[in-house]
C-alpha cells in the first residue's frame, strides 16, 4: 500500500470540503470560516509529513533490517569477549619472555586490529562495499605517508628498537649527549628523564642513527679516577697508598678476581707524574662511588704526605714608591 498516495488524497479532499463550507459560511461567520480554512490547510500538510514519515520508518523497520542489527549486536559482543580472552593470553604469555615495552606494543596492535576488524564487519553487513574503503584507505595512505615522511622514519626506526633489544625501561642511556632513564619506549619515539628530572622525547630515527650509550647493559661499572703527584715524591710509597684506597670504599668490588682494583702510572706530564686508579662497582652505586674514590684519594695523601701538582699564581702588591716612572715622552 502506498501510504504517501493514499495520504496525498485524504489531504485533499478535506482541504477540499472544508474550503467549500468556509466560502458559504464567510458571508454569516467570516472569523469562523478563516480559522476553519487554516485548520484545512495544517491538517493537509500535516497528512504530508506524516505519510513520509511513515513512509520512511517502513523502509527501515523491516525484519531484514532488525534481524541483521541484532545479529551484529551478538557478534560485536562475542568477538570482544574474545578479544579480551586473546589479549590477556597474550600478554600473560608473552611477559614471561619479553620487556615490558614490547609486551605493551603487541597489545597495542592486538587492540588496533580487533577495531579495524570490527568497523569493517559492521560496513559489510549493511551492505557496505569495502574495495571502495580499501581504495580510498589507499590514497590517503600515500597522501598522508609524503606528508609525514618523518613520522613514517621514526614509525620504521621503532620497530627496529624494539626488535634490537638495545634498552628497556628503567635502563640509563646516553643518544647524542642527552643522558637519562628510560621511562617508555614507543613505536615513534623513546621518552627518558635526565638527572634533573626532566623529560626529554628522543625520535627513534635518531636513536637508530645515533651510538647508543646503555650505562644499565651490564650489572657492573668500570670507574677510572685520573690524578697526578709530584715528580720529587716516593714512586713506591705513592703506589701502594693509592693501592690502599679502594678498600676504604664500601661500594667498590674488592673480593672479586675479575673485577679487582687497579693501579697504573700512565704518563709523565708537565707538572707532574700522571696516574689512574681503576675500580669497579654495582650500577647503582656509580656515582657514590666517585664520590668516595675522591674523598679518601685525598685522606690517604695528605696522611702520608703525597703532594698532588697543581697551578699556583704569584701576587706582588706594589705601593707608590716602588712602581719605577714611566716617560711617556
Amino acid at each position: 500500500m502506498n501510504f504517501k498516495k493514499l495520504n496525498l488524497g485524504l489531504g485533499i479532499a478535506a482541504f477540499g470540503a472544508v474550503s467549500a463550507f468556509a466560502e458559504e459560511a464567510k458571508e454569516i461567520i467570516p472569523e469562523q470560516a478563516m480559522e476553519a480554512a487554516r485548520a484545512a490547510g495544517n491538517s493537509f500538510w500535516a497528512a504530508l509529513h506524516i505519510g513520509e514519515f511513515t513512509e520512511f520508518l517502513s523502509s527501515i523497520l523491516t525484519w531484514k533490517n532488525i534481524l541483521t542489527t541484532i545479529t551484529s549486536v551478538l557478534a560485536i559482543v562475542l568477538f570482544y569477549i574474545i578479544y579480551r580472552v586473546l589479549k590477556h593470553l597474550v600478554e600473560k604469555g608473552a611477559s614471561k619472555s619479553l620487556e615490558p615495552h614490547t609486551v605493551k606494543l603487541i597489545t597495542k596492535g592486538i587492540s588496533y586490529v580487533f577495531y579495524v576488524l570490527m568497523v569493517m564487519y559492521v560496513l559489510s553487513c549493511f551492505g557496505i562495499k569495502l574495495s571502495a574503503v580499501w581504495g580510498a584507505a589507499g590514497i590517503a595512505g600515500v597522501a598522508i605517508g609524503f606528508a609525514a615522511q618523518t613520522s613514517v622514519s621514526n614509525l620504521i626506526s621503532g620497530l627496529f628498537v624494539v626488535t634490537d633489544k638495545a634498552m628497556k625501561i628503567g635502563d640509563f642511556i646516553e643518544v647524542g649527549g642527552i643522558s637519562g632513564t628510560v621511562d617508555e619506549v614507543g613505536i615513534i619515539s623513546v621518552k627518558i628523564h635526565t638527572l634533573d628530572n626532566q623529560m626529554i622525547r628522543i625520535p627513534n630515527s635518531t636513536i637508530i642513527n645515533s651510538n647508543l650509550k646503555n650505562y644499565s647493559a651490564f650489572p657492573f661499572r668500570r670507574y677510572v679516577f685520573e690524578l697526578s703527584v709530584d715528580y720529587g715524591s716516593d714512586i713506591d710509597k705513592t703506589f701502594e697508598v693509592l693501592k690502599s684506597v679502594p678498600a676504604r670504599c664500601p661500594t667498590v668490588i674488592n673480593d672479586n678476581p675479575d673485577y679487582e682494583p687497579k693501579v697504573a702510572y700512565t704518563t709523565l706530564g708537565e707538572s707532574g707524574i700522571n696516574m689512574n686508579l681503576i675500580v669497579w662497582c654495582k650500577n647503582p652505586d656509580f656515582f657514590q662511588t666517585k664520590h668516595d674514590v675522591c674523598v679518601n684519594v685525598l685522606k690517604a695523601f695528605a696522611e702520608n704526605g703525597v703532594n698532588i701538582p697543581y697551578n699556583r699564581m704569584d701576587v706582588t702588591l706594589l705601593n707608590e714608591n716602588t712602581i719605577p716612572a714611566v716617560n711617556l715622552k
